[in-house]
């Protein structure tokens, strides 16, 4: 996966560091994962599974919020699983008038009637057989009906109606699938705020750091130990960490909103984040079978074959248009001249309807459905190959991801050691806290490499559980909190 280049402009601020810190960390570059949820559903704010119904008002106070939690009311309000909803009615609708056109058409009507007509404008106003023929004639007649139609044996309706069919279990899949993303697009957000957070907490012990260290070279230069450029370069780093603190709060507030979208709250909803998602390992697995049940248990992909399946009912459908239909009609009613003297009548008609010429009409119905037949099985086919593709990125990402968390670790127990030892040697008059700020810059860049890799190996098991087809039934248990910790190692206080 690539980071578009918008997100590496975005992570520059925080990733950005001296080359000496580097050098002192042993930095490598963060795992490719997205860094927002923009990102992660591919579309922008264009995608409906960023945004929601708002279903609540401002509740005064704090709501404490956990993964469980988030997800749950995703699956309610995310818009992106309303808006499938409907699809899904509008899917059974659909099937619902195709199966019409084989069931039974019945009508009733009732009907009173007052006739006038002018013979002699018809030209019969002479006698006939010596029966004078009067200039105009009064009638009328009452009568009470009841029509039926029905199609016996009518292959092109029969076709489209189990077509319309497979379409509504598409759209279930499809439904499926909706629910799969929002659970994705949840616990990406949760774990965006989290890792944001995490930044402030890190950045706030930084600053916590650097306020320590411009007092301590203060100090030192009004005892006449060290040089006013030691306290230059420390206010200078008081400065920077103040900068790096005011952005992290403010990426907090921006992934605290975007979380808040995704589930329906108001903007300015007071949260707290109660699961901390720590650093869990996953078991090893295979990917011939995380493959395996993919194919069997992603709801797109079931969703791909009842499309394919639906599409060559339909190109059924465009054949059947050739074959005569047989139907029959009949009706039952009582007709009189008033309602006193009804009586009942009643008809019944069989018939056969055989095409023979429709102006080639039925060979573009069929060309038509072949080509969309063919359009669904290629779509088939590469979603197949994306899912494979899928399996293998996540089970890369979680190995990665997974590796990088322990070397990240590693790196943060080296660095704040450096920056004790950078310390002491500093308050002992032994360097220039050239050295100390070279330690701070590489803490805190060892800090912001520890909270991506954690955040790239929980999105990394994210996306193998969506991946996998099963994101809503796993991921609860993936992220659960095993009791809470602070991703962050907190900074040791100078020493004086």
């Amino acid at each position: 996966m690539q980071v578009p280049q918008f997100y590496r402009w975005l992570l520059i601020p925080l990733l950005a560091i001296p080359v000496a810190a580097q050098q002192l960390s042993g930095a490598a570059s963060p795992l490719s994962v997205p860094q927002s949820l923009d990102q992660l559903l591919s579309e922008g704010n264009q995608s409906p599974f960023s945004g929601s119904v708002p279903s609540a008002k401002l509740t005064p106070g704090v709501l404490e919020l956990g993964v469980e939690e988030a997800i749950d009311r995703g699956l309610r309000y995310n818009l992106g699983i309303v808006l499938s909803g409907q699809a899904t009615v509008q899917a059974k609708a659909a099937r619902l008038k195709e199966l019409s056109n084989i069931l039974p058409q019945l009508n009733g009507s009732v009907r009173e009637s007052a006739i006038k007509v002018n013979l002699a404008a018809q030209g019969l106003n002479k006698n006939l057989l010596g029966v004078p023929i009067p200039p105009a004639l009064h009638f009328g007649n009452s009568e009470a009906r009841v029509s039926m139609s029905e199609n016996l044996i009518d292959l092109h309706a029969i076709e489209n109606t189990r077509a319309a069919a497979a379409n509504v279990r598409a759209s279930g899949f499809t439904f499926n699938s909706a629910r799969e993303t929002v659970t994705l697009a949840v616990a990406a957000s949760y774990l965006l705020v989290v890792a944001a957070e995490s930044r402030v907490e890190a950045a706030t012990a930084e600053l916590n750091t650097a306020t320590a260290l411009y007092q301590l070279a203060e100090d030192r230069e009004s005892a006449g130990l060290t040089p006013n450029v030691d306290t230059l370069r420390a206010h200078v780093e008081l400065q920077v960490r103040r900068q790096n603190l005011i952005e992290a709060n403010n990426s907090l507030a921006k992934q605290r909103i975007t979380l808040l979208r995704v589930l329906g709250y108001p903007v300015h909803q007071q949260i707290k984040l109660v699961s901390r998602v720590p650093y869990k390992p996953l078991v090893t697995l295979s990917e011939e079978e995380v493959l395996r049940r993919a194919l069997v248990t992603r709801p797109d992909y079931l969703a791909a074959e009842q499309q394919v399946k639906a599409a060559e009912l339909q190109k059924r459908a465009a054949e059947a248009e050739r074959l005569p239909t047989f139907g029959v009609t009949g009706d039952y009613g009582v007709l009189g001249t008033r309602p006193d003297n009804a009586f009942p009548t009643w008809s019944v008609t069989a018939g056969m309807k055989i095409p023979i010429f429709q102006g080639g009409r039925v060979e573009a119905d069929i060309r038509q459905a072949e080509s969309v037949l063919q359009q669904r099985k290629a779509q088939r086919e590469d979603l197949k190959g994306r899912i494979e593709q899928d399996v293998a990125d996540a089970l890369l990402d979680v190995t990665a991801a997974g590796e990088q968390v322990e070397v990240a670790k590693a790196t943060l127990d080296y660095a704040q050691q450096a920056l004790t030892q950078s310390q002491d040697r500093f308050s002992a008059g032994v360097t220039n806290n050239i050295e100390v700020i070279q330690a701070q810059e590489a803490l805190a860049t060892a800090n912001q490499q520890y909270i991506s890799s954690l955040y790239a190996h929980n999105i990394a098991k994210v996306l193998l559980a969506r991946a996998s087809g099963a994101a809503e039934q796993t991921l609860r248990q993936v992220l659960g909190d095993d009791g809470l910790g602070s991703s962050v190692h907190a900074n040791p206080a100078p020493r004086k």
